[in-house]
């Protein structure tokens, strides 16, 4: 692309980051939402839905394993500043939004089996998404394109041993 086609669609750099991290945030909003649609259909109970959405999720990152340049990158605009603040309010309201939806299930497994140790419901919400953000890295590093599914898999074992019912 010439300098002058760039200039023509993007004003700056800036927009350009700008435009990636919409469009990464967007399909990685579309992906949480289709996952829990599925999860939704597939169990009834609190617990096992959001168990459900965890193995879904397990399987859609090991279905793409470590290929997808979005995390690192969004990481490298929001750590370079390179996106300008709206990049930053794109970052942000899409990690809020990861952490609403599944606090919202993680609130409902906790009504109906209350967790066996105390814990705070937004960081076992925030501990799905940095996992999987930490995922990446340690998958890259490791060149184990399964560690992604792995420590997502992790996750899960830990929701289900802090909210199962005890014997």
């Amino acid at each position: 692309v010439t300098k002058g086609a760039f200039f023509h669609h993007f004003p700056s750099k800036a927009e350009l980051g700008t435009a990636l991290v919409d469009r990464y945030a967007r399909a990685d909003l579309a992906t949480l939402d289709a996952l829990w649609d599925q999860a939704d259909r597939l169990a009834r109970e609190p617990l096992q839905r959001v168990l459900v959405f965890l193995g879904l999720f397990a399987d859609a990152l090991d279905a793409d394993p470590g290929d997808n340049p979005g995390c690192l990158y969004v990481s490298f605009l929001y750590e370079r500043q390179l996106g300008g603040g709206d990049a930053h309010d794109i970052i942000e309201a899409a990690v809020l939004t990861w952490r609403r939806r599944l606090r919202e299930r993680l609130d409902e497994v906790a009504e109906r089996y209350p967790p066996r140790l105390p814990v705070d419901l937004d960081a076992v919400a925030d501990l799905v998404f940095s996992t999987n953000e930490g995922a990446y890295v340690l998958a890259r590093a490791t060149g184990r394109p399964h560690a992604l599914r792995d420590q997502v898999l992790q996750v899960r074992n830990y929701v289900e041993l802090l909210f199962s019912p005890t014997p």
